[in-house]
């Protein structure tokens, strides 16, 4: 094993581990808005509980979320700083303006909105919680903008003195047809996931309440009003899933069209497709010989992938072995390279991507079915789905990210920069592997601590952050009757 190798691996670790907490950051945010603003609208103390019980464990988040995102940019200048140094002038830009208007953004009125609420007025208070809301999305583009660079890369040319990427053009990067088109893709993604976290939650809660009879642990009655409470975040989140999942299909379907034109090794081996076929098929399962090129086992649904990359049915879609031939000689410079992505990794990546978020959304849409006239399940095997869930749509937003950075290997920025070239010259395999273990023991005991602080509030309730009010009742609470309740 090389440095490299293990270089690729410690990123690719520390990547998989901080996006656990974008999604939920990114559709945390807007729902927790969504929840004050009916609490502003309505008066109804249930909004306000769960402004403030979802409002905790989305800072809970945040918080994670900040800290394993400050790692990951330190490894661009430890492990790869021959790719810092060709992109730097390029990558910086969109960075920077996250950084000085996204991030300020998002972290001034987050504190605002913290301990705010005794001091603002509820106009104010509920225009903070959607300021963070949109600095936190415009984190996310600015984010995304940068890496669809490197797989589409536009708006610079290359210093024929200093052999850097130089930035021409701002807009043509902040444009890019890969980054509006992956940012659709991505935070929709975020949104079912943050959805599901919703159901999730109030799944495990109606559920435990069930299990004990409605009371808690020790015999305690819970709180009046939560049954009705968790009802409604249920569909809530419920609901929030399935328009996220129709925008997911919509722009998951455009991005296939993307990778047919900008990324079309991608394609082929996220489809185990061998040769340039014309009315290419879907395949449903495949077990492939890489050494040959070829399929020994292929389950396949006639056109379907000419139609989902061409939108036509006998359109022709390139395969790898065809690609291989046509880099190798696009590429001569580079002498001998691999062009062909770990094929099991991306059609398995692909398939668990598709698989697991459909499920979410299928979970969402019997959900709402039955919990619909006020009803609520009546079977277990429904909470344990529900709750399941929710590490099955992080899953899914895993194996898009894998299926996105594996797709583009062997290179770092497409057709400029292959990842060999890219790592630090002058760190070796142990100062690599040192460094990994520390992250790992370090994101370990985070970890634990983020798994205890969600369960410790997941557990108190609502009742925790924003007590009932003595009189009013569940829907008779304004503001006036509301106490403020810092956290």
């Amino acid at each position: 094993m090389e440095a490299l190798d293990l270089a690729r691996w410690q990123f690719g670790i520390t990547t998989v581990y901080h996006f656990l907490f974008v999604p939920l950051t990114i559709g945390l945010s807007a729902i927790v808005a969504a929840f004050q603003t009916a609490w502003y609208r309505t008066g109804k103390h249930s909004y306000l509980q769960a402004t403030k019980f979802f409002g905790k464990l989305f800072l809970i988040n945040f918080a994670m979320g900040v800290v394993t995102g400050i790692v990951q940019e330190f490894q661009f200048g430890m492990n790869w700083s021959e790719y810092s140094r060709f992109v730097g002038d390029v990558f910086g830009a969109p960075l920077a303006m996250e950084a000085l208007l996204a991030f300020f953004l998002e972290s001034t009125f987050i504190g605002l909105w913290i301990f705010g609420w005794d001091k603002l007025s509820r106009r104010v208070h509920l225009a903070c919680i959607w300021l963070v809301a949109i600095g936190t999305n415009m984190s996310a583009y600015f984010i995304i903008a940068a890496n669809a660079w490197m797989r589409h890369p536009v708006g610079f040319d290359v210093d024929p003195e200093t052999g850097r990427a130089r930035l021409t053009d701002i807009w043509a990067v902040l444009s890019n047809t890969q980054a509006w088109s992956t940012y659709l893709h991505v935070v929709s993604a975020a949104f079912i996931t943050a959805g599901l976290f919703v159901v999730a939650v109030s799944a495990f809660k109606l559920w435990r309440a069930r299990r004990h009879g409605d009371t808690g642990d020790k015999g305690v009655a819970p709180p009046a009003g939560e049954g009705e409470l968790f009802r409604k975040t249920l569909r809530a989140g419920m609901v929030a899933t399935l328009i996220a999942g129709a925008v997911v299909v919509f722009s998951g379907d455009h991005q296939a069209k993307l990778a047919a034109e900008y990324e079309p090794m991608k394609l082929a081996a996220a489809e185990a497709h061998w040769e340039t076929e014309e009315g290419a098929p879907f395949s449903t399962f495949a077990v492939g010989d890489t050494e040959a090129g070829e399929n020994s086992i292929d389950f396949t649904i006639p056109h379907v992938l000419s139609f989902l990359a061409t939108g036509k049915i006998d359109g022709t879609v390139e395969g790898m072995n065809d690609l291989q031939a046509k880099y190798e000689e696009q590429y001569a410079e580079y002498g001998e390279v691999d062009y062909i992505p770990n094929v099991f990794v991306m059609y398995w990546s692909f398939r668990l991507m598709i698989g697991l978020g459909l499920a979410g959304v299928g979970i969402s849409l019997l959900g709402l079915w039955l919990t619909r006239g006020r009803r609520l399940p009546g079977t277990r095997w429904f909470y344990y789905a529900a709750i399941a869930a929710l590490p099955a749509a992080l899953s899914a937003n895993i194996f898009g990210w894998v299926l996105t950075e594996m797709g583009r290997q062997p290179w770092t920025v497409h057709g400029e920069l292959l990842t060999a070239q890219s790592v630090s010259p002058g760190v070796s395999l142990g100062q690599v592997a040192f460094s990994l273990a520390v992250f790992t023991l370090v994101y370990g005991a985070l970890a634990v601590i983020e798994a205890g602080l969600l369960w410790r509030y997941v557990k108190a309730g609502p009742s925790h952050v924003a007590p009932a009010p003595d009189e009013g009742g569940e829907d008779g609470s304004d503001d006036a009757s509301v106490p403020a309740f810092a956290y």
